[in-house]
């Protein structure tokens, strides 16, 4: 599959726009975190806390299935391929990681906080919130970083399938200097 100039360029905006936003979102959560963590307000503490759980809730796997999506689209609707370099295998198996500790962790995490803050007040221990978006911001930074340098070259399949190209390249189509003109 291909994707269209309009498509691919359309796919790259939101794809580009959504890792951004889960990069800010992260940003937001570690703000949050600190926060939290640093004050000695039970209340300050409390905002911060459900302030998490809405992001977390209602923004951050939308925002997380929506990178992926678009990521995928564009990397099977592009030379690029999802199997092809090595960058985009890292950074498909890494938004794969951080959407699944987003749902499975960071949520439930934060879910447990807020019902420990209802039963005996707000008191998250200094640990409990900040690995989450310490981590996941490591993570965005890193795959941001890949997208720009592209490091690591061709995987195996992704050298078979530019052999395969050039070599069908080079059997239908003759070399400029080997086509004679008649004088």
């Amino acid at each position: 599959m291909k994707l269209s100039r309009p498509a691919r360029r359309a796919s790259l905006v939101v794809h580009v726009a959504a890792s951004a936003g889960w990069l800010g979102l992260t940003l937001g959560l570690l703000a949050l975190a600190v926060t939290a963590t640093a004050t000695g307000s039970a209340v300050t503490v409390e905002a911060s806390v459900r302030a998490m759980k809405l992001f977390a809730d209602w923004l951050l796997l939308p925002v997380a299935f929506l990178t992926s999506l678009s990521g995928v689209l564009l990397s099977v609707g592009t030379p690029w391929g999802l199997a092809r370099h090595r960058w985009v295998s890292v950074k498909f198996w890494l938004t794969l990681a951080a959407t699944a500790a987003t749902a499975f962790a960071l949520r439930p995490g934060l879910d447990t906080a807020v019902a420990t803050m209802a039963a005996s007040g707000p008191a998250p221990g200094p640990g409990g919130l900040l690995p989450g978006p310490i981590v996941s911001l490591c993570a965005y930074v890193f795959m941001t970083a890949i997208s720009v340098l592209k490091p690591w070259g061709l995987t195996r399949r992704g050298r078979d399938h530019r052999a395969a190209e050039t070599s069908g390249r080079r059997g239908t189509r003759p070399r400029q200097d080997a086509v004679r003109h008649p004088s």
